[in-house]
């Protein structure tokens, strides 16, 4: 199978390819790993796809984390490979550093990953590690070198996410949880500033979902 077969496979089940790379020892890739695949929502149909899902109905916790794991699982048999998670854990599997090992992932101005068509918007729901090698494109550009003067700098209201500092969550969580967060809580705003975000195609009601729980937590 090629890269491109595999994504379209990925795309019948609401999910892309977000990035692919060979693994190197330092990768930390499951033993035995020649390709590893990092798959996240292909915005905007995922959406419907999971509000229609059994474990979006069923009213147990983390109905995201389920489905992915069930999503994701089967097409780790299908390709006749490994399903990884980034919730699965301790020891966790490092995701970021696969992301930016991808070359499709790279450090945005305020340090959050900035993905070449997902923006700020990147998220990885899975990933497959495959035993064989697949043919590979070259790494993307980081879309921020083209992207002058940076809104994601200035987009947070309260600093909670700002460039040479660390991401400070308390600060965020208050705000957003505030009467002056609303805004906020229909997707960060950080996220939404940068323009390759905005051609995402992410729905407002997904990024409200994932707020919620990052507040709830």
């Amino acid at each position: 199978m090629t890269l491109q077969e595999l994504d379209a496979q990925a795309r019948n089940v609401g999910l892309a390819l977000r990035g692919a790379f060979a693994p190197e020892p330092e990768d930390q890739a499951p033993e035995g790993c020649r390709t590893l695949l990092l798959l996240g929502p292909d915005e905007p149909g995922f959406w419907d796809v999971f509000t229609h899902s059994a474990e979006r109905a069923d009213g147990a916790p983390h109905p995201l984390d389920r489905w992915s794991k069930r999503v994701i699982g089967a097409l780790a048999v299908l390709w006749g490979g490994e399903a990884l998670f980034p919730y699965d854990g301790p020891p966790y599997h490092p995701f970021i550093r696969w992301a930016r090992a991808s070359g499709r992932a790279h450090a945005s101005p305020v340090e959050l990953l900035v993905h070449d068509e997902a923006g700020l918007f990147i998220s990885y729901r899975g990933a497959v590690a495959l035993p064989y090698a697949l043919t590979l494109p070259p790494p993307a550009p980081s879309p921020c070198e083209s992207c002058e003067p940076s809104p994601c700098v200035s987009a947070c209201p309260v600093g909670a996410l700002r460039p040479g500092a660390p991401y400070d969550v308390a600060a965020c969580q208050a705000h957003v949880t505030s009467d002056a967060g609303a805004e906020c809580r229909n997707g960060c705003l950080v996220r939404r500033a940068c323009p390759v975000s905005q051609r995402f195609g992410r729905l407002p009601e997904q990024s409200a979902f994932h707020m919620a729980a990052f507040v709830k937590d």
